[in-house]
């Protein structure tokens, strides 16, 4: 076995770290994209419960954008990363397992509100304790390995909603049980020493000869990678809520059992290719270059959705987009670490990072009420191609220096 170089972090510490993504990944797939969906339908019947959903992404949205700024800048402060960690997995868990009790819709928004700061509360110095311990050459095999995450979420959706299984309530547990099982052994058997593996500037730094980039560099590659992200992100979103719903405009028969085994099937197929193109990217030193191409493939994939009418073609079309759009966000997470401005601010520099992902939850739910009724779908996913190209053209010239 090939040791790592001094300043490298092991493969089994990288796999640990996946692992526990993973997890946190698990803790928000199967649940945000299926189960409450399904809960909401039960509750609310199909004629108002895409109301219902969009009331309630928005609210878990903003709850979640607020949370993991707040606990990432805690956890930089405090120093201590897995502690955090450690306590947002226990509180996140206690009110997953409430959600079973939710009979009411103002109910179901304030459990949703409440654990997604919990949840928050465990992802954000996560996330930042990968910018403290993974060096650069390393980011495009982090990129690749956290593209598992979206896969494991979604088998784990496949997995509980397998027909007899288990009963509602039982799902919840099942899903909690499978985040733990994943987060812990990072808790515990994880680097527990920081090395020298962060690339961003302290705060007294700038740009000059000797520091390139410097921060004020750092900062303005951060946001033309931002831009990108949320462009992307935005089209990422809309499938990520309302792909059951879709479906099921195409095919009334689409159950949540079916809608879960698409979405676990695409984004387990989009893993390897994330593994492969993250690796050629540290190789050829090259990192924007797989962002620029699952961009363009994914403003492609969204026109051939739009023009589905089968469900064939539109589980043809999705395939494509949602590897597309899996291995663009799991690259993307980990060479954003590259552009930090400040290393004594990683939690609240990704905190407000993650408003790429939250922010898409808090426009989503309008403008798919705004556009749907009128146009369908069709026309939602002519929009979202056109947001993927604009990415295209933020990522095109962006170089990130060695």
């Amino acid at each position: 076995m090939v040791e790592p170089a001094p300043d490298e972090l092991s493969l089994r510490a990288l796999l640990l770290y996946a692992l526990a993504w993973s997890g946190g990944a698990i803790a928000y797939v199967p649940f945000l994209t299926i189960l409450l969906p399904l809960q909401v339908t039960v509750l609310a019947g199909d004629r108002i419960a895409v109301s219902w959903l969009a009331y309630i992404l928005f609210a878990g949205a903003v709850a979640a954008s607020l949370g993991n700024i707040l606990f990432g800048y805690l956890s930089d402060r405090s120093g201590h990363r897995l502690g955090w960690v450690t306590l947002g997995l226990g509180i996140s868990g206690a009110l997953l397992l409430l959600m079973a009790h939710a009979t009411s819709f103002v109910t179901i928004i304030v459990l949703v509100i409440t654990w997604q700061l919990g949840l928050n509360m465990m992802l954000a110095p996560l996330a930042a304790w990968a910018g403290e311990q993974v060096p650069d050459r390393q980011k495009g095999l982090l990129g690749g390995l956290l593209a598992f995450a979206p896969g494991m979420g979604g088998l784990a959706g496949a997995v509980v909603t397998l027909p007899g299984l288990a009963a509602a309530g039982e799902r919840l547990v099942l899903v909690m049980v499978m985040v733990t099982a994943c987060v812990v052994p990072l808790l515990l058997f994880g680097p527990s020493r920081r090395p020298p593996a962060t690339g961003s500037v302290p705060p007294d730094e700038g740009d000059g000869p000797g520091n390139q980039p410097g921060r004020a560099a750092r900062a303005r590659l951060a946001r033309r990678m931002w831009l990108a992200r949320l462009a992307v992100q935005i089209a990422e979103a809309a499938l990520f809520s309302f792909l059951y719903l879709w479906l099921r405009r195409i095919d009334p028969t689409m159950d949540e059992f079916r809608t879960a085994r698409v979405l676990s099937l695409v984004l387990l197929a989009a893993a390897p290719i994330a593994l492969l193109a993250g690796h050629w990217g540290d190789r050829r030193n090259r990192p924007i270059a797989p962002l620029v191409v699952c961009a363009l493939v994914a403003s492609v994939a969204l026109l051939a959705m739009a023009a589905a009418r089968s469900l064939t073609t539109a589980y043809a079309a999705y395939a494509l987009f949602g590897c597309a759009t899996s291995t663009f966000l799991a690259l993307h997470s980990a060479q954003t670490l590259r552009v930090l401005p400040r290393s004594d601010r990683i939690g609240r520099d990704l905190g407000l990072f993650n408003l790429t992902n939250t922010v898409p939850s808090l426009v989503m739910p309008w403008l798919t009420l705004a556009l749907v009724p009128y146009f369908g779908f069709p026309g939602l996913f002519a929009l979202l191609a056109m947001l993927s190209l604009c990415a295209v053209g933020l990522l095109s010239s962006l170089r990130l220096h060695p």
